[in-house]
């Protein structure tokens, strides 16, 4: 399964995709989307939209992963973070991947081990995971243990699966 996880921002967007089989991951790309803080909203997120439809395109993901927000003190930058965050979310669903959201902490203890990890151990934790990667930013870092999230618990819903068709199959 080739995972896209993406780390919204309006100036910067974080965007790291692996190869999840099994336990097995394996790093793919990552980087880091721009938009042009001298242009207006409208134009900035339609940046960010052509950015990742280019990044969906060339790479293609078959499933997309996206960090939530948590609420910040400035509700303006709440506000704009969050018209990111639709983008994010809007342009993976509109490719057709199925689009799932997790919060920072849930992230930081699936890649880390504790849910109020600092960005540096989650970088040395992606390189550990992910041999010979090196994430481009810390926005691409936090994607990439996004992406690595979602391998885990999409692998944790398979096992669960399995298992309860081998239990149903016994009982039939």
């Amino acid at each position: 399964m080739r995972v896209i996880g993406l780390d919204p921002g309006l100036r910067h967007m974080g965007w790291g995709i692996i190869d999840a089989d099994g336990s097995r991951l394996s790093h793919v790309a990552n980087g880091t989307l721009r938009s042009d803080d001298r242009c207006d909203l409208p134009a900035r997120l339609v940046q960010l939209k052509s950015a990742l439809e280019e990044v969906l395109g060339q790479h293609g993901p078959q499933v997309a992963a996206v960090e939530e927000t948590l609420a910040n003190r400035n509700p303006d930058s709440t506000l704009k973070l969050g018209m990111a965050r639709g983008v994010a979310l809007m342009v993976p669903a509109i490719a057709g991947l199925e689009v799932t959201q997790y919060l920072p902490m849930i992230v930081k203890k699936s890649v880390v081990g504790t849910g109020h990890a600092k960005k540096e151990q989650v970088t040395m934790m992606i390189e550990r995971l992910l041999p010979g990667c090196s994430p481009h930013s810390a926005d691409a870092a936090d994607a990439l243990a996004v992406a690595i999230c979602h391998a885990h618990h999409a692998s944790t819903r398979q096992s669960w699966a399995d298992r309860r068709h081998e239990v149903a199959g016994r009982a039939s």
